[in-house]
């Protein structure tokens, strides 16, 4: 028996059916990703010149707003920053009672994750806040003097 026959014998049983599905899938999840990459391009460029670049005010607030959003003058970074502070706050004070179950050494590492856990996270979102700060204070540094 040819080993073409014997690959035959294989997938007449069943054998080769989810290999051959499986190189199926990805082909087709990298062709649409060729795809989307292609439409992605066309569409940002689009976007970008008839849009957000058009010297034209547009009409009405929802695209006044979502013109100001696509340019970046509203900025959401500080409630999600917020709300991923509270969220890792939380979730590191409640991980550090799961070490008290290990006993010994485990109540140190809980003393620690429960102390130093919050204050590190502060300092990291305290950091990234402050760019935030710069950034808002120097927009409000060239509004004022655009207004004079």
């Amino acid at each position: 028996m040819s080993d073409y026959e014997a690959l035959q014998l294989i997938n007449s049983y069943g054998g080769g059916s989810s290999y051959n599905s499986n190189v199926s899938a990805m082909q087709g999840a990298g062709i649409w990703g060729i795809i989307a990459l292609i439409l992605a391009i066309i569409g940002g460029i689009l976007v970008y010149f008839l849009f957000v670049n058009a010297k034209t005010e547009p009409k009405g607030k929802f695209l006044k707003w979502l013109k100001d959003f696509l340019n970046f003058k509203i900025m959401w970074i500080e409630g999600v920053l917020k709300i991923l502070y509270y969220f890792l706050t939380i979730y590191i004070v409640l991980l550090s009672f799961s070490f008290l179950a290990a006993g010994g050494a485990g109540f140190l590492m809980f003393l620690a994750f429960l102390v130093l856990g919050p204050v590190i996270i502060r300092v990291i979102y305290e950091a990234s806040m402050m760019f935030i700060m710069i950034w808002r204070n120097t927009k409000d540094i060239a509004d004022n003097t655009k207004k004079k």
